[in-house]
């Protein structure tokens, strides 16, 4: 997995922190993706914190750094005064390797941003920020790092994942060809979106 390589790639230790964004369209499973790496056991042995933050279409500088504090502490988070909140996040994630997953980002506020990183600058050295969004703009402006775009699927990787949630083999025998023309209607219409196919599957 290519994204799972450059996370654990000792390059990036070179860079203080380092913003890798996944871009792709709705659908297309850069939530998946990133979830799959930030579970992965070679992941947790590389960073010393890991935290997971969902962002969304409301971008709230405020509230995102709470919840990055929550996740990181795994507890509620009664402080509001950014500046204090800034103090906490920065005191909690000093000399530390870490690894946060930004969820659906869509804000192209960049002043917004560099607020929002502030405290995360205190991080040891290869530590980095995951960041998906549907937004070519979004992952201009965050990255510090290639950006890794998540392309839709092939006809037939479609098709496989439609089968397999569907409970059929993608090979099926000739008594349910009318099933499997419907099938591949089905698939040709989620454009080769994953997450279209699992949940028509």
């Amino acid at each position: 997995m290519a994204i799972l390589k450059l996370l654990l790639e000792d390059g990036n230790d070179n860079e203080k922190i380092s913003v890798i964004p996944i871009v792709g369209m709705g659908g297309v499973g850069k939530t998946a993706l990133a979830q799959s790496v930030f579970n992965h056991d070679s992941i947790k042995h590389k960073f010393d914190v890991q935290a997971w933050v969902c962002v969304s279409d409301d971008f709230n500088e405020f509230k995102v750094t709470k919840d990055i504090v929550e996740a990181v502490t795994r507890s509620a988070c009664n402080i509001n005064n950014k500046e204090l909140l800034h103090l906490d996040l920065k005191e909690k994630l000093s000399g530390k390797k870490f690894l946060i997953v930004l969820d659906d980002v869509w804000t192209e506020d960049y002043d917004s941003w560099n607020s929002l990183l502030r405290p995360l600058q205190y991080g040891n050295k290869g530590s980095i920020i995951l960041v998906t969004t549907r937004i070519e703009k979004v992952a201009s402006m965050v990255q510090t790092f290639q950006t890794y775009h998540l392309e839709q699927l092939s006809d037939e990787d479609c098709w496989s994942v439609f089968a397999n949630r569907a409970c059929f083999s993608p090979k099926e025998s000739t008594e349910n060809m009318d099933l499997h023309k419907i099938g591949k209607e089905i698939v040709r219409k989620c454009k080769g979106l994953p997450l279209a196919a699992q949940s028509l599957g």
